[in-house]
């Protein structure tokens, strides 16, 4: 607590108790840095400031704030939340763990983080972080990401928890592991609970299942242009709600891409091919749609399509 007083991260969201804005920086943390998430955070805050603000905001518009973020049914389950705490709780997050627990997209963690750091509840919480700490110290030789090796590592910082600032101690620890207890060097010569380490080889810490391979996939769009307007498809798949250069059904018989690009999702490599799409086009549907050049902005665009759209514009023009 002392390293902490000193060292501490000084993060937007530590700086109140308001549990909206806590659970807004959980829920856009999760699997996510904290240099990214930083500048979505204050903007989200200024166009959301409070729950019954996002109840009553349309899909688009959240799934616009978000994008970049990825993961986005993290968007489409806090928008799910405040309108169920709009609706049932008065627009105010229940303080009961079990009432959290039930909320949309909340889980173990991210119940745990949102009572402790709001209402500062002594519960303990292990994210990436702290569970490397917390395996360094125990010197643990099963997988964290096991069941086994992730309830000893919840046992181990609920024993650690302490009554009078449990909040600090959490956020202490997350930054120990962040600032000190890194996952590639750690500096052992400056950490501050060095003493109680069991660890002989930290660096070789925390021990984590084999990986799924990388499996590869190529998917193929079009591209149209008709005057100042683009068109473009409402995603019902990976993106559901956002819009997409329209698909192809399988690749095209020939031609060249105007645009490839490679993007990661979860355990893909996904290679996005666009080609122009020819004068014989397939039947458009209700999922298409003509945009002006204008309107692209305001449209939720995911960062592989938004990248792409810039790309082919920009060229075109």
């Amino acid at each position: 607590m002392k390293w902490y007083r000193r060292n501490g991260r000084d993060l937007p969201w530590r700086r109140t108790r308001d549990p909206y804005a806590v659970l807004v920086s959980e829920f856009m943390l999760q699997q996510t840095q904290v240099a990214t998430v930083l500048p979505y955070y204050s903007a989200w805050i200024r166009r959301f400031p409070d729950f019954p603000t996002l109840a009553q905001s349309a899909e688009s518009a959240v799934l616009h704030a978000w994008q970049g973020l990825g993961y986005y049914d993290r968007a489409r389950n806090l928008h799910g939340l405040a309108q169920i705490v709009t609706r049932s709780h008065a627009g105010a997050l229940p303080r009961d763990l079990l009432a959290i627990r039930h909320l949309p997209g909340v889980g173990r963690y991210t119940a745990n983080a949102i009572a402790s750091f709001a209402f500062d509840a002594p519960l303990p919480v292990v994210e990436a972080n702290i569970g490397r700490v917390l395996a360094r110290l125990l010197d643990l030789r099963e997988p964290i990401d096991s069941a086994a090796g992730r309830e000893t590592l919840w046992d181990f910082a609920a024993l650690l928890m302490p009554q009078r600032q449990p909040s600090a101690h959490n956020s202490a620890l997350m930054d120990l592991g962040a600032l000190i207890c890194t996952a590639g060097k750690p500096q052992c010569g400056i950490c501050p609970v060095r003493s109680f380490c069991r660890a002989r080889e930290p660096a070789l810490l925390p021990i984590k299942r084999m990986r799924p391979r990388i499996e590869l996939l190529s998917e193929h769009h079009s591209f149209a242009v008709h005057g100042d307007r683009v068109l473009l498809e409402q995603s019902h798949a990976r993106w559901r709600g956002m819009w997409i250069l329209p698909r192809w059904s399988g690749r095209p018989a020939t031609g060249v891409p105007l645009h490839t690009a490679e993007f990661p999702f979860t355990n893909h490599r996904v290679t996005l091919s666009v080609f122009r799409q020819p004068r014989r086009a397939p039947a458009l549907t209700a999922a298409h749609w003509w945009f002006s050049f204008n309107e692209l902005q305001a449209l939720p665009v995911p960062s592989p399509h938004r990248r792409a759209l810039n790309h082919l514009l920009a060229r075109s023009s």
